[in-house]
């Protein structure tokens, strides 16, 4: 890391003493109370056992609403993880690309403003009916240029200096693993751009998949001093005549868990793991007690 580097990082996250001797994980995910009240947010995530959130529904000029959520999971010792943007910022349609961008600029400054760990999008796709979806030019060089130009314009519309915005990585678009995320970070050159780590999307074809451990272990290692927030959840491999790796909930799938949770506990900082897109309360009650006993089976805290 050169002193720059450093520095910026500094800049979002303090280390502490103990950070050299691994530190409890932040586990986080979505609550199902029909509620609108910070307080009473934060405390159905502790009561679930979490210490990370997505952050509520706000605006990033509702400063008494942002406070609101500020004071309140402080309170209860639970981090905003992420800001959620999921806008395509690549849309085909001149009019529409521009107003996703604008929108991603709204919340990374709402992510700044609440003080949540990142903002965090996908680059996007060319694709004209997907948002996320397949296209052969999503893994051409000018997806990756265009890709640093609206990260550079985001980041500079905000100049946060509380948040990160990130980029989560694709199956299917860049960056698509460690060594294309490495090259983003490089390419658009602001301290405040960081990495957002879901390791099942890097996950894209067998000897991924067969090597998973290795993966995991390679994005931290050349990842991790940036990585701002993570997200949880597993895969298998459905039988068929060509390759189709299903997201299933924690332990029902072949992602090495030991490994991510070690990594993960390895970090100067501590780095929310979000579980996500499961479709019911009792499918992240299983992938919450299975990431738990794991953490638990490592001997690694959860905060």
């Amino acid at each position: 890391m050169t002193r720059r580097e450093l520095l910026g990082f500094l800049t979002f996250y303090p280390l502490s003493p103990v950070w050299a001797s691994g530190r409890p994980i932040r586990l986080g995910g979505p609550v199902f109370l029909k509620s609108d009240d910070p307080a009473q947010l934060a405390h159905e995530h502790r009561r679930l056992g979490y210490s990370a959130a997505n952050c509520p529904a706000a605006q990033s000029t509702d400063t008494d609403r942002i406070r609101e959520i500020r004071n309140a999971f402080a309170a209860e010792n639970v981090v905003i993880a992420e800001v959620g943007a999921w806008k395509n910022m690549l849309d085909p349609d001149a009019a529409t690309r521009k107003g996703n961008v604008a929108y991603v600029i709204e919340r990374l400054a709402l992510a700044d403003a609440v003080r949540a760990r990142c903002c965090v999008d996908i680059a996007g796709s060319y694709n004209p009916k997907y948002w996320y979806g397949m296209n052969a030019k999503n893994l051409s060089r000018e997806f990756f240029d265009a890709t640093v130009q609206n990260s550079r314009q985001v980041i500079d519309a905000v100049k946060p200096t509380r948040t990160r915005f990130t980029i989560e990585m694709m199956p299917w678009s860049l960056p698509d693993g460690p060594d294309s995320y490495l090259e983003l970070i490089k390419a658009i050159d602001r301290p405040s751009f960081g990495v957002h780590l879901d390791v099942c999307n890097v996950i894209n074809n067998p000897t991924r998949f067969y090597n998973n451990k290795a993966v995991i272990e390679e994005c931290f290692r050349k990842l991790g001093q940036w990585v701002a927030s993570c997200h949880a959840k597993d895969l298998a491999w459905v039988p068929e005549y060509n390759v189709h790796f299903a997201e299933v909930i924690p332990g029902r799938g072949e992602i090495d868990y030991a490994t991510y949770l070690r990594e993960l506990s390895k970090l100067a900082v501590d780095v929310p793991l979000m579980l996500e897109h499961l479709k019911t309360p009792e499918e992240y009650d299983e992938g919450r007690a299975y990431i738990r006993r794991v953490a638990s089976q490592e001997g690694i805290g959860l905060a």
